[in-house]
């Protein structure tokens, strides 16, 4: 009965991820809550049988898990790398290649791919983002051209070392926790390179035909394909005032469309025939270029503009800006009226982008979610000082912000000191990843704060969560029903074809939650499947390693898709038509050298 109750938390997990109705963190802790409120009642369930469920002790065993301590010491690592400018001084270099295309996808995929095998992938297509967007505006180069192969090159350094990804760290703690023995470093370097090298290969041949070429625009046309929709409130010397909206052609230009009316707070459907008046507020969808026409020629004001305009000193400079919502950031979730943006950041918003569909509400109540892309107006330096906020990821060239630049050498020695210590494994990547931050910490490369704020919280109650899920479906022996499923199907026809089954499960579940959550939940079949066939697990792991970390055919299987889809203009099918080859390339390739390198 225990193993019928942890496939139905498993079922509920998954629908739960894949619905995106609530954060994956808070899925995962629901999930953990289930599983302890269980372990509470277990003395009056006499259908769940002693040691075939978690107990309180391990249901809380995700927090001290060695592999969520060292993401979360990853995480703090990266931010000492970013802090001093270790890593921004290739921006300008690869910047200097943007007259030749080829050479600057090619430049910046390497950079990218080799980064990424260190840091958190997150981290490095956003600090590298701004970079390919100031480029593609020198060139005339379409963003759309150079995006994806960011997001994907991130993806093809993560898979090559243990740190590289947070998928890698937990599958080594399963397989340690399960008596396996954890894995090296450099263990996943050699399928890793492969892989690497088989997908920049791709992207360089085939990208000019697969990735889409929409026409790049300046920043004042906004790096954005999808419409923004702004709250115009038509100001007393305004031109539209008293005429309807069919006299005022108003709608004459197609790309700008009147969604709705307000007029003293009460929706009123802008028919043609209706007058206009001053105060009316409207709401309207259009390219941002549109957008700043139409303020200008008909005098309307956006939104929180006089109270704007109140605290804001008259002499500095104003700019106008693009930002999305970062993975990580306390935005999301809320509203802006909730957190009060224009008085919170000094920066009135003059539109948002959500994904494909329509805003039909005011601004204010339109709930923020990861991808969101805001307008912004606002003086100069409170549009510099968001781009140090680890919420916002700034589109738009601004001035660098103040890095700590004499202390490149030590953060660059530290986080050399780190790899190398565990490469050699003089000491265990835990140990050495917490000496270096404290490293850094301690000399000041960056500041306790600044360390607490670089950890992405989300991910590590995800990790904390899902852990236990994972240690459930062991105990209770779910997993070894699931392989012995899978075994039914393919085991007449050898390890190699039940590995590539595992692979292709692993591949397509990670195409729709979270990476993590799916390594969580297969590394114990993997397990269980080795065990059942008595051979070594090691290429089954592999296999979950590999195909959950590299996801490439939806914009919501993978951070860093999701991070480029509104900068570059992509729409779902554009993951798919690129993403599904090389996910295809990616499984054949796996499947015949992972034997090959980790022998049943």
């Amino acid at each position: 009965m225990e193993i019928v109750l942890v496939l139905l938390i498993v079922v509920i997990a998954v629908t739960l991820f894949v619905s995106e109705r609530y954060p994956s963190a808070l899925v995962a802790m629901m999930m953990l809550a289930v599983l302890m409120l269980v372990a509470l009642l277990q003395p009056l369930l006499p259908w769940i049988k002693p040691g075939r469920w978690i107990t309180l002790e391990e249901g809380v065993s995700g927090f001290s898990n060695p592999a969520t301590i060292v993401v979360a010491a990853m995480f703090v690592l990266s931010a000492g790398l970013q802090s001093t400018g270790a890593i921004a001084w290739l921006g300008p270099w690869l910047a200097r290649t943007a007259r030749y295309p080829l050479l600057l996808a090619f430049g910046m995929m390497v950079v990218v791919s080799l980064i990424s095998a260190f840091i958190n992938n997150t981290a490095a297509v956003a600090i590298f983002m701004p970079v390919v967007l100031t480029a593609c505006a020198r060139s005339g180069l379409a963003p759309s051209r150079l995006l994806i192969p960011l997001s994907y090159a991130a993806q093809f350094g993560g898979v090559c070392t243990l740190i590289g990804t947070s998928t890698n760290l937990l599958v080594s703690s399963i397989s340690e926790r399960g008596g396996h023995g954890a894995f090296q470093l450099f263990e996943f370097a050699p399928l890793g390179l492969i892989l690497t090298v088989a997908g920049l290969a791709y992207l360089l041949v085939f990208g000019r035909w697969l990735l889409p070429d929409r026409p790049s625009r300046n920043l004042v046309q906004s790096y954005q394909v999808a419409d923004y929709v702004a709250e115009l409130r038509v100001s007393p010397v305004s031109g539209l005032i008293g005429k309807t909206v069919g006299e005022s052609k108003i709608l004459a230009t197609p790309e700008i469309h009147l969604l709705a009316a307000l007029r003293q707070g009460q929706p009123v459907w802008p028919t043609p025939e209706r007058a206009i008046q001053a105060g009316d507020m409207l709401l309207v969808q259009a390219p941002a270029a549109d957008l700043m026409a139409l303020r200008t020629a008909w005098k309307l004001e956006s939104e929180h503009e006089f109270r704007f305009a109140e605290n804001s000193p008259g002499d500095q400079e104003m700019r106008l800006a693009e930002t999305v919502v970062a993975p990580r950031s306390w935005l999301i979730g809320q509203t802006l009226g909730e957190v009060e943006f224009h008085r919170q950041f000094r920066c009135m918003v003059l539109g948002v982008q959500t994904g494909d569909s329509v805003v039909s509400e005011r601004l204010d109540a339109q709930r923020l979610k990861f991808g969101d892309a805001l307008l912004l107006l606002g003086p100069r330096d409170e549009i510099a000082r968001l781009r140090n906020d680890p919420g916002f990821l700034m589109l738009d060239r601004i001035d660098e912000p103040s890095l700590r630049r004499s202390k490149i050498p030590l953060a660059l020695g530290i986080f050399a000191t780190v790899v190398i210590l565990a490469a050699l494994n003089i000491v265990p990547i835990l140990a050495s990843a917490i000496f270096g931050c404290v490293a850094l910490v301690a000399t000041r490369c960056l500041s306790i704060e600044e360390a607490c704020e670089a950890i992405d919280w989300r991910v590590i109650f995800l990790l904390a969560g899902a852990l236990p899920l994972g240690l459930a479906l062991e105990k209770s022996g779910a997993a070894a029903i699931l392989a012995q499923g899978t075994l039914a199907v393919t085991s007449s026809f050898g390890p190699w074809v039940t590995l590539a089954v595992v692979y292709l499960v692993t591949a397509i579940l990670t195409e729709f939650i979270s990476n993590s959550a799916t390594a969580v939940l297969l590394a114990p079949v993997a397990l269980a499947v080795a065990a059942a066939l008595g051979v070594d697990s090691r290429p089954f792991l592999m296999a979950v390693c590999f195909a959950a970390s590299t996801s490439f055919c939806t914009p919501v299987g993978y951070q860093t898709n999701a991070m480029v889809q509104h900068p570059g203009g992509y729409r779902f099918a554009d993951y798919l038509k690129i993403g599904l080859p090389l996910n295809l390339m990616f499984w054949l390739l796996s499947v015949w050298f992972i034997p090959k390198f980790w022998p049943f």
